[in-house]
């Protein structure tokens, strides 16, 4: 459903002459860094660099260490210069493998995004999807150890494990690149838009006018195919981290479905119609480390890793210091240009809309914000 994305394995294939010139490094950087314990790569690259997305582009690594791939807490990134251009270099003291307990620093902080990498998924259509068509006892709501019958899983098979997942939302791309304060529809159980929610989770969103460009779900458990006749499965709910009700769609089971290592890299294109369409946690406007939700996908070329910049859109203003007539000062608007607000790193990416985290910025990330490349300067 989406693509895997690059690993930092392939950071260090990099060549270091080939991407140096683009490197600025930061006023006053330090000559080494010993790496802490909540550290992220994208905080320590920005310790040496003016565009900590740049890091792979300078990074060596140690043919010594056993895993020169991994950066782990007590490590000690050094600057250095090979053939005059910077090159960032890891030294440790340990040359074997790792102990179990000992994890590697992660690009962004995971703990900001696991709901989103383990409980949500995007989906084209959800019409053609297997559904609860009803639960144990015709209850409301299902739990763990209670069977759910599923209808149109035309290939179940005895034995199989399911991810039940509840449609939460509907994406549409906006008519205009401009922000509009529509709040989100809820879906009931059909996935039909029904009222509006006003503490929904994603807090609002461009028009639902627009073109369709995916339908969220939240995974509410996972279940094991026990029976199968005709056009309904058995299936008892054997994992949950919510109740189940009758419409919660059927996806394949997979039990990592997202990777947790990424390689930024900038935007080979950016689609004109690229903008933020949702802030995630009840919010109107997001800072660092808030989720976002974006109008471009896997289809537009855009991979796990991918940095954009976002900018606020220029406003076209009445210029009634020039007119002091009504009419002419309206046929003269003066179009403001667009103003930077942030950088967003995509961290999982399905066909047509992405999830990122807002990694800095000099004023709030809002819906309607368009992404733009990241070292866009207009």
């Amino acid at each position: 459903m989406f693509k895997r994305l690059c690993t930092i394995t392939a950071a260090a294939l990099l060549t270091v002459a080939s991407y140096a010139a683009a490197v600025e490094m930061r006023e006053g950087h330090p000559s080494s860094y010993t790496v802490q314990r909540g550290d992220t790569l994208w905080d320590i690259a920005g310790r040496f660099l003016t565009k900590p997305w740049l890091w792979p582009e300078i990074w060596q690594a140690n043919p010594q260490i056993e895993n020169p791939h991994r950066i782990y807490p007590g490590d000690v990134i050094s600057l250095a210069y090979l053939d005059g251009k910077p090159v960032l270099q890891v030294q440790t003291e340990q040359a074997g493998p790792r102990g179990a307990a000992e994890s590697a620093i992660s690009t962004i902080p995971l703990a900001e995004i696991a709901p989103f990498l383990r409980q949500s998924t995007i989906v084209s259509d959800i019409d053609d999807l297997p559904y609860v068509v009803s639960i144990e006892g015709e209850r409301l709501r299902g739990a763990v150890g209670q069977v759910v019958y599923v209808r149109n899983l035309d290939s179940a098979k005895v034995g199989d494990t399911i991810t039940l997942a509840r449609p939460s939302y509907h994406f549409r791309l906006p008519a205009e690149r401009q922000r509009n304060n529509v709040i989100p529809s809820s879906l009931d159980h059909r996935g039909n838009e029904t009222y509006t929610d006003w503490r929904s989770f994603w807090a609002t969103t461009i028009s639902r006018d627009g073109e369709s460009l995916g339908y969220e779900l939240t995974t509410q458990g996972s279940a094991r195919i026990t029976q199968v006749q005709g056009e309904v499965a058995i299936a008892l709910l054997v994992e949950g981290t919510a109740d189940v009700r009758a419409g919660d769609r059927v996806l394949p089971f997979e039990s990592k479905p997202y990777d947790d290592s990424y390689l930024p890299q900038a935007p080979a294109t950016v689609p004109e119609t690229a903008a933020v369409l949702a802030v995630a946690d009840a919010s109107f406007a997001a800072g660092p480390r808030s989720v976002v939700a974006l109008a471009v996908g896997s289809s537009d070329g855009v991979k796990n890793g991918t940095v954009f910049s976002t900018w606020r859109p220029g406003n076209a203003v009445v210029d009634d210091v020039a007119h002091s007539n009504f009419y002419r000062a309206q046929a003269d608007k003066v179009q403001l240009p667009d103003e930077f607000t942030g950088r967003v790193l995509v961290f999982r990416t399905f066909e047509r809309v992405s999830y990122g985290l807002v990694m800095e910025g000099i004023r709030p990330v809002q819906v309607g914000d368009r992404l733009k490349h990241p070292d866009a300067t207009q």
